[in-house]
C-alpha cells in the first residue's frame, strides 16, 4: 500500500489562538501552499512522517477476527471527548487516539474513521461504516452534536451512557457467574459419581445376591443409564442449546423468548427493570443531546433489547408523529411501569423530559443492583438445598445396603 506523507502544523486562528492540525501533502512546501490556499496562517510545520492510510477492509477484518468490547468503545469515546474539550481539532484528536490504542483491535477502526474524516466525511458518517462497533445511538448522538457544534459535550454524555451500560452488564454477569460456576461443578461431580464411582460399588452389592433397598435400586438404574448414554445426554443438551439459539434469532422465536423473559417468576421483574433502564437512559441522553423525539424513539426501539418494549415504542412513535404526547401511548401499551409514563408526563409539562428519564434510569439501575444481590443469595440457597438433597440421596443409597450387611453379619 502506498504511504502518504502527513504534516502536523500549528496555525493562528482568526481569534488569535493557536490551533493544531494535520494535512496530507507531497512535501513541506506543498503543505504550506495548501494551507495558504485554505487561508490558514501557519506558525510551524512539524517534520514529515510517513503514515499509511488505514484500510476499511483491514478495519472490518479486525472486527471479524477480534471482538471489540463495549468497554473499549466507551473508554475511547471518553478519551476523544477529553481531547476535544482540550481544544484539539478532530482529526489530530483521532490520530492521538490511534496512538493511545496501539496494539488493540479498536485502533484499526479508529484509524479508518480518522482517514474518512480527513477526506471530508463527517464523524457520524465515518462511525456508521462500522455498526458492529458503534451502535446506532452513537451515530445519532454524534450527528446531533456535529449539527449543533457541541461534539465534545455530546461525546461526554455518550461516554457516560456507555460506561453506565457496561457497568450494569458487568454487574449482571458477575452476579450470575458464581451460581452458574457452582452449578456446573456440582453437575460435573454428580455425573462423575454416577458414571464411575457408583457402578463399582453397585457391582459389589449385586455380587452379594442380596435384596437391595429401593433408593439403591433407583441409584443403580440412574447410574447405568448415565454410564450408557452419557454421550447421548451431552449431544442432546448441545443440540437443544444450539437449536434454541438459532430459534431465538428468528423473528417469531425472538418475540416468544422476549415474552417469556418478562413472564418468568423472579427473573421477569429483573429483565423488565434492565430493559426499562436502558430505554430511559438511552432516550434521555438522546433528547439531551438534541436528537428529535421521533428519531430518538426510532433509535431506542432498536437498542432497547426486548421486542415487547420495542412494539410499545413503535406505537408511541406513531402516536407522537400524529401530535400525541409520549406518556399516553406508553401508558396504553401496558408494558411500561406507571412510574415511567407518569414521570414522562410531568417532564412533558415542564419541558424537561430528559431529566425525568435520566432519573428513572438511575433509580432502575439501583433497583437492578438490589434485585441482583437478592437473586444471587436466593440462587445460592436453592443450589445448596438441591445439591445437598442429591448428594444425600446418593450417600443414603450407598450406606443402606452396607448397614443391612453389617446387621446380617452381626
Amino acid at each position: 500500500m502506498t504511504t502518504v506523507p502527513v504534516f502536523e502544523y500549528t496555525a493562528l486562528s482568526k481569534l488569535g489562538r493557536k490551533e493544531r492540525g494535520a494535512v496530507h501533502a507531497d512535501s513541506v512546501a506543498d503543505a504550506r501552499r495548501r494551507l495558504r490556499a485554505a487561508n490558514v496562517h501557519v506558525l510551524d510545520i512539524a517534520s514529515e512522517h510517513e503514515q499509511a492510510p488505514a484500510s476499511p477492509a483491514l478495519a472490518r477484518r479486525t472486527i471479524t477476527l477480534h471482538r471489540i468490547r463495549a468497554r473499549d468503545v466507551a473508554t475511547a469515546t471518553r478519551e476523544l471527548a477529553t481531547l476535544l474539550h482540550a481544544g484539539m481539532p478532530l482529526v489530530p484528536a483521532l490520530g492521538a487516539l490511534v496512538e493511545q490504542l496501539a496494539g488493540q483491535p479498536l485502533a484499526a477502526v479508529i484509524a479508518a474513521v480518522r482517514d474518512s474524516v480527513n477526506e471530508g466525511a463527517t464523524l457520524a458518517a465515518a462511525l456508521a461504516e462500522y455498526p458492529k462497533v458503534f451502535p446506532e445511538i452513537c451515530v445519532g448522538m454524534v450527528t446531533a452534536g456535529e449539527a449543533a457544534g457541541a461534539l465534545a459535550g455530546v461525546l461526554s454524555r455518550l461516554a457516560d451512557m456507555l460506561e453506565k451500560r457496561v457497568g450494569l452488564v458487568s454487574k449482571v454477569k458477575a452476579a450470575m457467574a458464581y451460581p452458574l460456576l457452582v452449578s456446573a461443578v456440582c453437575v460435573a461431580v454428580v455425573a462423575f459419581l454416577l458414571s464411575y464411582v457408583v457402578p463399582s460399588i453397585a457391582k459389589l452389592f449385586l455380587e452379594m445376591n442380596r435384596a437391595l433397598p429401593w433408593p439403591t435400586i433407583v441409584l443403580i438404574a440412574v447410574s447405568d443409564f448415565v454410564a450408557d448414554y452419557l454421550w447421548a445426554i451431552a449431544l442432546a443438551a448441545t443440540a437443544l442449546l444450539v437449536g434454541a439459539r438459532l430459534w431465538t434469532r428468528t423473528a417469531a422465536g425472538r418475540r416468544a423468548w422476549d415474552h417469556l423473559k418478562l413472564d418468568l417468576p423472579v427473573f421477569g421483574d429483573l429483565s423488565l427493570k434492565i430493559a426499562v433502564s436502558r430505554f430511559a437512559r438511552t432516550l434521555g441522553v438522546l433528547l439531551e443531546s438534541g436528537v428529535s423525539i421521533l428519531e430518538a424513539l426510532e433509535i431506542v426501539k432498536r437498542v432497547v433489547g426486548n421486542t415487547v418494549l420495542a412494539d410499545g415504542l413503535e406505537e408511541a412513535k406513531d402516536s407522537v408523529g400524529h401530535g400525541d404526547s409520549l406518556a399516553n401511548p406508553l401508558r396504553q401499551s401496558g408494558v411500561f411501569p406507571p412510574v415511567v409514563f407518569h414521570a414522562i408526563g410531568v417532564g412533558e409539562a415542564s419541558g424537561n423530559v430528559h431529566e425525568g428519564l435520566l432519573r428513572i434510569a438511575d433509580a432502575y439501575d439501583s433497583e437492578v443492583e438490589a434485585s441482583l444481590a437478592a437473586l444471587t443469595s436466593l440462587l445460592e440457597a436453592v443450589m445448596i438445598l438441591v445439591m445437598g438433597a442429591v448428594i444425600g440421596f446418593i450417600v443414603l443409597a450407598i450406606l443402606l445396603p452396607i448397614f443391612d450387611i453389617n446387621q446380617a453379619i452381626a
